[in-house]
């Protein structure tokens, strides 16, 4: 009988996991095991680059990747995960209900931002979590040109300054300018709740961060913390009040709600413990992956963070351990010492640092040469060639 691995979900993780594994089976004469992969729809988003403009462009399609490598794709939402059974409950694109076993469970199914804990974020904020919302972000900003000329118009509020909230704020200067004409007098203004710009970063990293904004014309509110957003703004909890017609909320990230369905420890986020298999704990036949797995990255107490170069990696090792567990062969566990940033500046360029103390390497348009080329080469799927596929899905083949 074929042995079945499920994969939820098609972001980096969930697909590199399913060619990681047809690339094992296929090593091992193409024995008997059937690779599904349940999502959405069949593309990758890529969703690191959903603060730049012509956000409907950055996708890319996956039936012919799948098709070449042997990979089977239902389009669909998983909604439920029968670990007793062994069984998932998912709809299809017409909403009909079916079940789909499975083997080997690899959840892909990533991470959402939690608009509801700040009162007003849901009905007034807009955010960059998925492409849907982040193209209403894009229409929104186009449609300002339309609008009176008022402070609240010409404002735009950050809420964040992660690299989310930092790459988004760098971006706008230069968005509006093209949206509102040179000579409008626009603002950026970033709310964050640490003492500095970037203050969870390193020292150097901040600094480039800081002198990039005063550059730029990007103000930061630090020490600071939304306590209400309404149609025509933000209200802090100091009483300060920004008057704003943009509000972009890009805090508060949570893994897919799809982990609580595991009995199975998780950390703040909702990302499931794994082992250095990437076997959810307690759980053999289910591997997690992506921003749903909390994951050692080495020996030194670094974890992988909710990014699309950790997911790329974590998705390969699920991929390649859940097909070895049902093969009877050896896994590779999963090791990512190596860590980078490149973080989008905007027009001031690009900053580029290596190491978990976030060594600044490159800055200004070095960095952003190498920035344009990770994000629009690098971590775009393979070709849709069987070979060549199966090569980059090695979990050990050379990667940032």
């Amino acid at each position: 009988m074929r042995k079945q691995i499920l994969i939820v979900g098609a972001g980096f993780a969930g697909m590199w996991a399913a060619l990681s594994a047809a690339r094992l089976a296929d090593k091992n004469n193409g024995q008997a095991i059937d690779i599904t992969v349940i999502a959405p729809q069949p593309e990758l988003r890529v969703r690191p680059r959903f603060y730049e403009s012509h956000v409907e462009t950055l996708v890319s399609p996956l039936m012919p990747l799948f098709d070449a490598t042997g990979v089977t794709f239902l389009r669909g939402t998983v909604s439920d995960i029968h670990t007793d059974s062994r069984s998932v409950s998912w709809k299809d694109a017409n909403g009909e209900s079916h079940q789909h076993g499975y083997d080997r469970l690899i959840l892909a199914s990533g991470s959402h931002v939690n608009r509801s804990f700040i009162s007003g974020v849901a009905e007034h904020a807009f955010d960059l979590d998925q492409l849907e919302s982040a193209a209403v972000l894009e229409k929104h900003l186009q449609s300002l040109a339309k609008k009176p000329e008022s402070e609240a118009r010409n404002t735009v509020v950050v809420c964040g300054g992660g690299f989310t909230g930092i790459e988004m704020a760098m971006e706008l200067p230069g968005r509006l300018r093209d949206i509102l004409g040179s000579n409008a007098k626009t603002r950026v203004v970033v709310v964050e709740r640490g003492p500095q710009p970037g203050s969870r970063y390193s020292e150097e990293l901040r600094n480039v961060v800081i002198d990039a904004s005063n550059e730029l014309g990007v103000e930061w509110r630090v020490n600071a913390e939304v306590e209400s957003v309404d149609a025509t703004g933000v209200t802090l909890k100091d009483g300060q009040r920004i008057a704003s017609s943009t509000v972009i909320w890009t805090v508060g990230v949570q893994a897919s709600d799809l982990t609580a369905q595991i009995d199975a420890p998780r950390d703040r986020q909702g990302r499931l413990h794994v082992d250095a298999n990437l076997q959810v704990v307690g759980h053999k036949e289910i591997f997690a992956t992506g921003d749903v797995a909390y994951a050692a990255t080495d020996d030194k107490g670094n974890h992988a963070l909710m990014t699309c170069q950790h997911a790329i990696l974590l998705g390969k090792f699920a991929g390649n351990n859940a097909a070895a567990s049902l093969l009877g062969v050896e896994p590779s566990p999963y090791r990512q010492e190596m860590y980078v940033t490149c973080l989008d500046l905007g027009a001031w360029g690009a900053v580029y640092t290596e190491g978990w103390d976030q060594q600044v390497k490159l800055t200004r348009e070095e960095a952003k040469k190498l920035k344009v080329s990770i994000v629009s080469e690098l971590i775009y799927p393979p070709k849709a060639e069987r070979t060549a596929a199966f090569e980059m899905a090695d979990p050990y083949a050379p990667f940032v």
